[in-house]
């Protein structure tokens, strides 16, 4: 059996961080371990306290997962701060970790970030150099380019300015642009279009996660990042689609029921 080690945040709603990390990889066949950065109290209504890990239980946490089982594949998730990246990519860099995919967390769909400025450059500075691919969001995906992003073609044009600058390969992902949901991985010096049709659910707290995740799984498996990217692809729609609507209702975003 292979094994992915996700290091996020938990989300005690269970509809993203690590939780939908662990529904997605045990889904998928895999084993799942875990490396908590912070521990969040959120639910479909928002999050309301935040309690973030020692950079020394962090490193503990790592330790801990490289000298027994030594995963296949990382997916790295939400980061709260400077020291705890620096953190991460020390032990990462130290265990020559491999398959790392990395969900850039930095700013909401909405625009907000969250991470602060300093901690937003130690994570391109530290972890983007040693990810296997990083993967975007719109707003995500302009404020690393610099440049604003209306459509494919400036999707190609940001990914390209993001690829080479930090030397990684990078999924942009398209899903809050027009009426689709196609996705952009540049490659190799390569453009790859992955289409998919615009889902209409407001089910969708924790795709990201699940996504990275997924993509992680396909990497540990010693698939190409592109056929890894598909199959993630694909099982993010067909979640989406077999989502269940389990929150209150009130909420502004439902979870989604992600085991296949």
């Amino acid at each position: 059996m292979k094994k992915v080690l996700s290091i996020a945040g938990s989300d005690s709603s269970g509809g993203a961080g690590i939780q939908a990390d662990i529904k997605t990889i045990s889904a998928l066949g895999h084993y799942a371990m875990t490396a908590v950065t912070s521990l969040t109290a959120q639910n479909t209504m928002g999050v309301f306290a935040v309690q973030d890990s020692t950079p020394e239980f962090l490193k503990a946490q790592l330790d801990c997962v490289f000298t027994d089982i030594f995963p296949d594949a990382v997916k790295i998730g939400m980061l709260s701060s400077s020291r705890l990246i620096e953190t991460i990519g020390e032990r990462l860099r130290f265990y020559k970790a491999k398959n790392i995919v990395l969900d850039t967390v930095m700013i909401s769909t909405s625009g907000t970030p969250l991470l602060d400025i300093t901690a937003q450059e130690t994570l391109k500075s530290v972890l983007f150099p040693i990810a296997d691919v990083i993967t975007p969001n719109i707003p995500e995906a302009q404020e690393l380019s610099g440049i604003s992003i209306s459509g494919k073609d400036d999707m190609k044009k940001a990914a390209a300015i993001i690829g080479d600058k930090y030397r990684t390969s990078v999924l942009c992902k398209g899903g809050h642009l027009g009426d689709n949901a196609s996705d952009l991985l540049y490659t190799d010096n390569r453009f790859i279009w992955f289409d998919g049709e615009k889902i209409d659910s407001k089910n969708t707290h924790g795709t990201g996660c699940t996504l990275s995740s997924a993509i992680a799984c396909g990497l540990a498996d010693g698939l190409s990042l592109e056929e890894s990217v598909y199959n993630a692809k694909q099982y993010i729609n067909g979640a989406i689609k077999a989502s269940l609507n389990i929150g209150s209702g009130n909420g502004p975003l439902n979870h989604f029921w992600n085991l296949l």
